[in-house]
């Protein structure tokens, strides 16, 4: 037996789209950890998942603690279940230690008695000032100096191994405001290997490279992890094994149009030289700006991403330009209105018009 793209598309479309999730909760339970650089993204990407989820609804769940966002794998941002979340900070600690080591260059203390003061110290919301001087503080009393090596000058390494969550101090959840930071205690110790078990769960089937690419562990780990779980192997038309859980969710077809947020999983849960299940690598290529890091919110249709959407402006009334890519098939107007009404519902606006734009892009190797 061997997986066609068509199957580990079915199969991780099952996992990322249920066709149950009770609420905003169970529904990141299922789906897994939503990457968060842009604060509105785990609004629209709930709200593709599970129409008519609201603004309120997510930004009761932050309140409530019900789900958090904070800095873990790779130096991103991430909103998880605590759960989920105690995961992905003990794949931080682990993925990210070397970098960490020769950024601060400790000599005398050691990064795990660094965590353990960043976290006492945090027991109360703090500012990232706070916290980097914080850091600064602790490199004076244990190494002698207070320079950080390296471009992020001690901001990420104060809070961003995994231990730490964070809140808005202005604004909203959805938008783009200072935040403050507090150590999140896990209900029980995480391991990398529940890290690996919770991608496996939400995205499979995935490669060993898919694991190690998006949770920022070696490969040896990720090895290591998937031989302690004992997971399905099967390989796929690029001839890598692909392992998932023993009782998979059914795989499904998604019809119709979604609108996607920045970094969506669909893109980020997998190995770039391997998310060929969603997308041509041309039109990836197009939404995903290397020189900048920056992402167009994916246009998904029919369960491959065929282009782009845009609701520019911060205005509470907007319009909204759907740009399908050539050769792909054009969303009809008739079947957006639904989709059209989960961004209007996430991020508490009124999209005031939409437009349909053909883009040309090249598809070449």
């Amino acid at each position: 037996m061997a997986f066609a793209l068509e199957d580990l598309a079915a199969l991780s479309l099952g996992r990322q789209f249920p066709v149950d999730a009770r609420g905003v909760v169970d529904l990141v339970s299922a789906t897994g950890p939503v990457q968060s650089q842009t604060a509105r993204s785990p609004f629209i990407g709930l709200a593709a998942r599970r129409l008519g989820t609201t603004h309120e609804e997510i930004t009761a769940a932050y309140e409530s603690g019900e789900i958090v966002r904070g800095s873990t794998i790779r130096g991103t941002v991430h909103t998880a279940t605590p759960e989920q979340y105690a995961a992905l900070g003990a794949a931080t600690r682990v993925g990210q230690r070397t970098l960490w080591q020769r950024m601060l260059k400790l000599e005398h203390g050691t990064l795990d008695e660094l965590w353990a003061a960043t976290e006492e110290f945090a027991a109360d919301w703090r500012t990232p000032d706070e916290l980097q001087q914080h850091l600064h503080d602790w490199l004076v009393s244990h190494e002698g100096r207070d320079e950080v090596t390296g471009q992020q000058a001690g901001r990420y390494p104060a809070f961003g191994h995994g231990g730490l969550v964070r809140r808005p101090v202005n604004g909203t959840w959805s938008g783009q405001g200072a935040p403050v930071y507090r150590t999140l205690r896990p209900a029980e110790p995480m391991t990398p290997v529940d890290a690996v078990a919770l991608h496996v769960r939400c995205h499979g089937p995935v490669s060993r490279h898919d694991i190690a690419w998006w949770s920022g562990l070696g490969l040896r780990v990720v090895d290591e992890a998937i031989d302690s779980l004992g997971p399905v192997g099967v390989q796929g038309p690029d001839g890598r094994s692909y392992v998932d859980v023993r009782a998979p969710t059914a795989g499904r077809s998604l019809d119709g149009v979604r609108f996607l947020p920045e970094f969506d999983a669909l893109m980020c849960g997998y190995d770039p030289s391997s998310r060929d299940r969603f997308a041509h690598p041309g039109h990836l290529r197009r939404l995903w700006n290397l020189s900048n890091g920056m992402v167009l919110p994916p246009l998904l249709v029919d369960g491959r991403i065929t282009g782009y959407w845009r609701a520019t402006g911060s205005a509470r009334k907007r319009p909204l330009e759907v740009v399908w890519f050539a050769g792909t098939r054009k969303p009809r107007q008739s079947e957006l209105s639904e989709p059209v009404s989960s961004p209007e519902a996430a991020l508490d606006i009124t999209i005031t018009g939409v437009t349909l734009t053909r883009e040309s892009v090249s598809v070449g190797a």
